[in-house]
């Protein structure tokens, strides 16, 4: 039978000496791995709340907040950039966005209708035709006539094709129509004569 001393130098966790053996134990189960720790998880999330950043077909239009698989989020949306996580701090912007979007819609429909007033109030626009036979003129007048009369005397762009003209083959008045705004349309008195 081999002596303790034998026995001990050749385990490496022991020593010869009887107080030592239980503090170097301690030592080298502290420089091991830590063991594995499972911690009980809560319920995965499977829906992300999210709100669009881009018109997406089948999906939803910009802006529009949503419930979508997180999956669907983690893989598509946001490596697309069509999507972001609805927080706090994104729907306020959203709401200032939505505002700052409301009040400039205000403001143009404001200008349109002072504008469609400033047309009412002009009178005829006098727009002269090389005459024919009778009360008819050579040509027709058309839309671009009526924008380049109002840029003339007004100094006002108007888009041509915002410019309704009734057919004009005489001499006469004449009531165009424009639509400056979806719901703003000016009335504009045309006289058309022959030079």
């Amino acid at each position: 039978m081999a002596s303790p001393s034998c026995a001990s130098s050749t385990l490496p966790w022991t020593s010869a000496s009887s107080s030592r053996p239980s503090a170097e134990r301690r030592l080298t189960a502290s420089r091991r791995a830590p063991s594995l720790v499972i911690v009980a998880q809560g319920k995965v999330k499977k829906y992300r709340q999210v709100i669009l950043t881009d018109d997406i077909e089948a999906v939803g239009k910009k802006g529009d907040t949503m419930k979508v698989r997180a999956g669907f989020y983690r893989n598509f949306l946001l490596p697309k950039g069509k999507a972001t996580l609805l927080t706090p701090e994104v729907l306020k912007e959203m709401q200032l966005e939505q505002e700052r979007i409301e009040a400039e819609k205000k403001r143009v429909k404001e200008d349109a209708q002072q504008l469609a007033r400033v047309f009412e109030t002009i009178g005829a626009f006098k727009i002269p035709r090389k005459g024919g036979k009778g009360k008819q003129i050579f040509g027709s007048v058309t839309a671009q006539d009526v924008v380049d009369i109002i840029k003339s005397q007004l100094n006002r762009d108007v888009d041509k094709k915002l410019v309704t003209v009734p057919e004009i083959r005489e001499i006469g008045e004449y009531v165009a129509e424009i639509k400056l705004h979806p719901d703003v349309t000016a009335r504009v008195r045309l006289n058309v004569y022959a030079k």
